[in-house]
């Protein structure tokens, strides 16, 4: 059985038809990657699949509930997959605790103890709990790009999504992301 399954989708930017009715299923545990030039729709793909983007046409499953665009169903989707982006979108005035724990007291409505607990096991799991204090601007690169990695990991998500998440960094810098990627696709996580 499939954990995410896309079936004939279609997205349009205005004329621009970016997703041209694309079928991809997804098994537990598995690592896709989706390769193509610039502006081919990869990261359209990503968006949709999360719920940022809705789709024209097709539909998209994720572990047996299929998407829906209003709050209730996005909420759940985001609860089950997590997405972790190019420019790391951390908040520059949260320290990496801070971002790790943020989306665990808001969406999750996990009490800040408990939700810092979740924060430091995910920032010691990517190699960073010596940074917990660490404002972003403070770190690398690829430190920044490892907390993402915590912060959607403390979410306990059934799949991640990964757009281009190593594209701006630095060459030196892009084996650090790497080994973290390659530990959770050898655990099980599924990886698109």
């Amino acid at each position: 059985m499939s954990l995410i399954a896309i079936t004939e989708v279609k997205k349009r930017f205005g004329d621009n038809e970016v997703l041209k009715g694309i079928s991809i299923d997804v098994a537990p545990g598995e690592v896709v990657a989706i390769i193509g030039k610039s502006g081919s729709g990869k990261s359209t793909l990503l968006r949709c699949i999360n719920g940022l983007e809705t789709i024209d046409e097709g539909s998209i499953v994720v572990a047996g509930a299929q998407f829906l665009p209003d709050e209730v169903h996005l909420k759940a989707l985001r609860l089950k997959v997590g997405m972790i982006f190019q420019q790391f979108n951390l908040f520059p005035h949260l320290t990496a605790g801070g971002n790790v724990m943020l989306s665990q007291m808001v969406v999750k409505k996990t009490p800040k103890k408990d939700a810092e607990a979740v924060a430091r096991k995910m920032l010691d799991r990517v190699g960073l709990a010596h940074k917990f204090d660490a404002l972003p601007d403070e770190l690398s690169g690829g430190q920044q790009q490892r907390v993402a990695i915590a912060r959607a990991l403390a979410m306990q998500p059934i799949a991640l999504l990964c757009d281009e998440i190593t594209s701006a960094l630095d060459p030196e810098l892009v084996a650090e992301v790497l080994a973290v990627v390659k530990e959770l696709a050898a655990e099980g996580m599924t990886l698109v």
